[in-house]
């Protein structure tokens, strides 16, 4: 019998036209599935490993650094799901449905059957995988470093943690695996030094960075007994740097070989002239125009002047700056991305979970092969739009069900009052996000002269579990 949490999360996923259940030709599928057909370089002896959250089955990329005749390369290998999963197959067929797994707190929907998410396309420890390696030169400065991308046999030697290791840097005992796995504590140590290279690179260009905060309901049976949050640590940007590194070069290597693609965006933001006025409230000047690099200026300014309170301010900015979106582009076409300053980014890093990726995988295949893209430019164009609409739909299942386990959670403190943070403020209704819990709601009386990122006391007035609703007034 599932629970109410579950019920609310399938209902959800119909509601916003999202399957929650594989058809029953991709079960046939799954079921009957031949052995995958490796190839390429035999890469299985470098030190590979995989950084990812503590719960994480579906492992889609594996990080090396080497160092040899005076250059450092970064290779990051990326789970080959094309392999077992050929366009215009069943499971194909739900994939580009859905385009994306949903995480909810009482169920997840992958995108693929787990019997290969979480297994025979899941780079998991001490298996032998197919991969799409992307292989970067870090030079010194911050010129596009070289890079190719290629098929590689690769092995997972260790599987680490965002949390053990984001501990171990913070000087707590090293992770297990350091102790089994010949050289990796020097391993490691070298990955983040190169991610703190092209960490200062991307800030030199003017690429956002921000403190941001999710909330994770802690499901027991059929209640949820906490609340908790998880925030970034050393360890996750680590690997951002590195993921954002992969998808650029990625996107290049599509582009210089005459390759339409579907790109990551994040469009200038529209209501610059509100992050110009959230900036002057906390001693900031902002250029009338939007400006990357000036915003990442003040940003980093504030996270040293105000640490208490930059969460609020991410969070706000976030907000203004809007949603990113997938748009297919011919290949000497720019697509920018503001939040990341750079106008050659795609999504390519996490095929076993996400749709675009699986496409760019196949369009990387066909580049290897020198055979005509798996996919013409309008073909693609109609899926970038339909990705966004699903991505966006799913992050409405997301929300919902993470809001329906807040609700659950807080209503015995019906009439309590708590510190919040505007999120959002229009036609519509005005939302606020509770701080430190990130809790959001709706605010229901007294919303009148208040914006997106202001800071409001509120009282809890209401909570509906079934609706995710979350009712507050101003206090």
């Amino acid at each position: 019998m599932p629970s109410p949490l579950e019920r609310i999360a399938r209902d959800a996923m119909v509601a916003h036209g999202l399957e929650p259940e594989f058809p029953q030709a991709a079960k046939a599928q799954a079921a009957r599935l031949p052995p995958a057909d490796g190839g390429g370089k035999d890469l299985r002896s470098l030190p590979w490993s995989s950084i990812d959250n503590d719960e994480s089955r579906d492992l889609d990329q594996l990080e090396v650094c080497v160092e040899e005749d005076g250059q450092r390369r970064l290779l990051i290998a990326i789970a080959d799901v094309d392999v077992l999963v050929p366009k215009g197959s069943p499971i194909d067929e739900h994939a580009a449905h859905n385009t994306t797994s949903v995480y909810t707190p009482a169920v997840i929907f992958p995108m693929i059957p787990t019997s290969l998410s979480t297994d025979r396309t899941s780079l998991n420890p001490d298996e032998e995988r197919s991969a799409i390696v992307i292989d970067l030169t870090v030079e010194e400065g911050c010129t596009l470093p070289p890079s190719t991308v290629y098929r590689a046999l690769v092995r997972n030697h260790a599987k680490l943690t965002y949390n053990g290791l984001a501990a171990w840097f913070d000087g707590a005992d090293p992770p297990s695996a350091f102790a089994q796995v010949r050289g990796l504590e020097a391993q490691i140590r070298l990955q983040r030094e190169i991610a703190e290279q092209l960490r200062e690179c991307r800030e030199a260009e003017g690429a956002l960075e921000f403190a941001r905060t999710e909330l994770k309901p802690v499901v027991e049976g059929e209640a949820v007994s906490d609340l908790r949050t998880e925030t970034s640590n050393p360890a996750k940007r680590m690997i951002e740097n590195f993921m954002i590194a992969a998808n650029g070069a990625t996107a290049r290597f599509l582009r210089d070989r005459g390759f339409a693609s579907i790109r990551r965006v994040v469009k200038s933001p529209e209501r610059w002239t509100r992050i110009v006025d959230l900036a002057a409230q906390h001693g900031g000047r902002l250029p009338a125009s939007p400006d990357a690099i000036a915003l990442q200026g003040f940003l980093k300014a504030r996270r040293a002047a105000e640490p208490d309170t930059f969460e609020d301010l991410s969070l706000g900015i976030i907000k203004l700056l809007g949603r990113g979106e997938y748009v297919a582009e011919a290949p000497a076409q720019p697509s920018l991305h503001f939040a990341l300053a750079t106008q050659s980014y795609m999504h390519s890093t996490a095929p076993n979970r996400r749709f675009p990726d699986l496409v760019t995988q196949r369009l990387l295949k066909a580049a290897f092969a020198g055979a005509p893209a798996p996919y013409a430019l309008p073909e693609l164009r109609r899926l970038a739009e339909h990705c966004t609409k699903q991505e966006d739909a799913a992050n409405k299942v997301e929300r919902l069900t993470r809001k329906a386990a807040a609700a659950l959670w807080l209503t015995p403190k019906i009439g309590e009052t708590f510190d919040s943070i505007v999120t959002g403020a229009g036609a519509k209704g005005t939302w606020v996000r509770l701080v430190p819990t990130p809790v959001e709601g709706r605010l229901e009386r007294g919303a009148q002269g208040l914006d997106v990122g202001d800071r409001v006391r509120v009282r809890l007035i209401a909570t509906d579990p079934r609706r995710g609703f979350i009712d507050f007034a101003r206090a």
